[in-house]
């Protein structure tokens, strides 16, 4: 079979064919203007405008290509860069990654209490884990983060009678699907928004509506599967390769019960020489000793950077007492700062005398919180945007007892990973830039609109959705998908009579559901790698799910084409 090139080849491949089309296609124009639209000032398209010129064949421009993508980009990139960092920063504390074993910990004495024994417990363990994750997906976009609880989610539901492919839903297939239905996730609906040059976040209240509807489907479908696996596990295309997984269930228990009759702490170990004990036992006290001083140098940390943190909101509140709330056609003036404030405070209280993964989730909260307020009630961008998640991920590792030089080596870290998503969307700018130096791109969208509008609203949005679901199956990077689409879709909406919020919302379902399924998605092969589902099982099962999602996918879009909705 051959391999399917990189995201970045494929970009490249498309510059040459755009600089192909230069020479072939003839030149065309149309004339724009500035319009409001929901408040917002957006150059559009005049339609009717359009008319030939003299084309410019490109030839050495395709070398410029992505330094002016770049040039055009600048704030999506520098986004993505400080986003990206901020999140490897918050990582790196552990902090979701406590949140979620609590979290199953403490699941796993839910099923144990008596007096819960009339309720379905494991159903209900299923269903809360899976709304978890998918907001964590919906959010801030978690995906490859979905791989290091596969070896904490596969090992529990083999050992609730389900299988490994339920482990692998509940956590992977729930995010992907609250990605897919994503709410305020910066890393598709930020980056696609912005391309399309709509107001950031706007939009929510359906989105939120879609999430949900997205997520209902998804926990419908695998408690559906579950309770078929439970009741016959032999049924379950994975029966034969979980005794794996099987197996290490039961080594816990073993294990316990070696422990039981374990060895007494005055015992020589492995027949060491005991005149060695007395050195052996400074070096664990060394060690003890270090951790406490680490411990405590982490927990003054955290109480100082909750100190600050709490002037800073306070100082806010009396700066900004009320805050405007526009959400569609209703403002309301609420205090909103002051109110949140004082929730920080009184919660922030109970999480430093708890733990600095309590206390950084407590940060993250509230971060997304305030990304809320500034939205709707300020009108942030990327740049204020930016900087609250910059600032939750610097807070996050001071708290976490890290010098500031540490900090900024792990923002370092986190902008390198995302380094090459962020190339890839100045790369695919710079496809825009050499249709538009050889004067062709007006002309296509000519020619394109021309024969959709024929067909009218429901098929012209379904062929963007078709579009965008089957390119995902070659280049499931959302970014550099949404930096080579949104700018033609964007303007062929507006051609077609199409809201641009539509446009985004078909490309936010085309580029989720098929990450569940391609071949080529990094973070599947990661996580079918763990829980040692062979690819072509997991096909053979997902599919018809897949399909399921993508028809009522298409079916979320058709309301925003005939309904009067917030944003749209």
């Amino acid at each position: 079979m051959k391999k399917i090139p990189g995201t970045f080849t494929i970009v490249c491949y498309i510059i040459l064919a755009a600089a192909l089309l230069t020479w072939i296609v003839p030149g065309g124009e149309y004339l724009r203007e500035a319009r409001m639209v929901n408040g917002v000032e957006r150059e559009m398209v005049v339609d009717g405008s359009f008319h030939y010129v003299d084309k410019s064949p490109q030839t050495f421009s395709v070398f410029f290509a992505l330094f002016q993508g770049f040039v055009e980009n600048a704030g999506i990139i520098v986004f993505v860069l400080m986003v990206g960092g901020a999140f490897w920063i918050l990582n790196s504390t552990k902090a979701i990654d406590t949140g979620v074993k609590e979290f199953v910990a403490f699941t796993r004495r839910c099923r144990q209490k008596k007096w819960l024994a009339k309720v379905d417990v494991d159903s209900l363990v299923l269903v809360v884990i899976m709304l978890m994750f998918s907001v964590f997906g919906s959010v801030f976009g978690m995906s490859e983060e979905t791989i290091a609880f596969i070896v904490i989610f596969v090992p529990m539901a083999v050992s609730m009678g389900y299988d490994s492919i339920t482990g692998v839903c509940i956590s992977y297939l729930a995010a992907h699907v609250g990605f897919a239905g994503a709410t305020l996730n910066p890393f598709t609906i930020g980056i696609a928004q912005g391309i399309a040059g709509i107001p950031l976040f706007s939009g929510l209240e359906y989105r939120v509506v879609c999430w949900f509807v997205l997520t209902t489907v998804a926990i419908i479908f695998v408690l559906w599967y579950a309770r078929r696996v439970k009741r016959n596990p032999q049924k379950s295309l994975t029966w034969k390769i979980d005794q794996y997984w099987r197996d290490r269930v039961a080594m816990p228990a073993m294990a316990e019960g070696a422990t039981d009759g374990g060895i007494s702490s005055g015992s020589s170990v492995s027949g060491e020489d005991e005149s060695d004990a007395p050195g052996k036992a400074l070096g664990i006290v060394s060690r003890k000793a270090c951790g406490k001083r680490a411990g405590r140098l982490s927990f003054k940390a955290m109480h100082v950077v909750f100190g600050f943190l709490v002037l800073v909101q306070a100082w806010f509140a009396f700066r900004y007492p009320m805050t405007g709330l526009h959400i569609g056609q209703g403002s309301w003036n609420l205090p909103l700062i002051p109110v949140f404030a004082v929730l920080y405070l009184l919660w922030g209280l109970l999480t430093v005398r708890k733990s600095v993964a309590a206390f950084n989730l407590q940060l993250l909260f509230f971060t997304v919180v305030y990304l809320v307020i500034g939205v709707l009630g300020y009108g942030w961008y990327v740049m204020e945007i930016s900087a609250l998640f910059l600032a939750m991920g610097i807070f996050s590792g001071l708290a976490a007892g890290h010098g500031l030089d540490k900090v900024m080596g792990l923002f370092q870290e986190g902008a390198r990973d995302i380094l090459g998503p962020a190339m890839v969307i100045g790369l695919a700018g710079g496809i825009i830039f050499v249709l538009q130096e050889g004067r062709v791109i007006d002309t296509i969208l000519h020619g394109v609109s021309s024969a959709m509008s024929r067909m009218g609203e429901v098929a012209s949005v379904g062929s963007m959705y078709g579009f965008q679901t089957c390119l995902n199956l070659i280049m499931p990077s959302g970014s550099a998908k949404a930096a080579l689409t949104m700018p033609i879709m964007s303007q062929f909406s507006d051609l077609v009579d199409i809201s641009r919020q539509t446009t985004v919302l078909a490309f936010q379902f085309g580029d989720g559901f098929t990450n569940m399924i391609t071949p080529v998605s990094g973070v599947l092969l990661g996580v079918l790698g763990v829980a040692r589902i062979p690819y072509a099982l997991w096909f053979k099962w997902v599919y018809k799910f897949i399909l399921l999602l993508i028809a009522v996918g298409f079916l979320l879009l058709v309301p925003t084409l005939f309904l009067p909705l917030n944003g749209f």
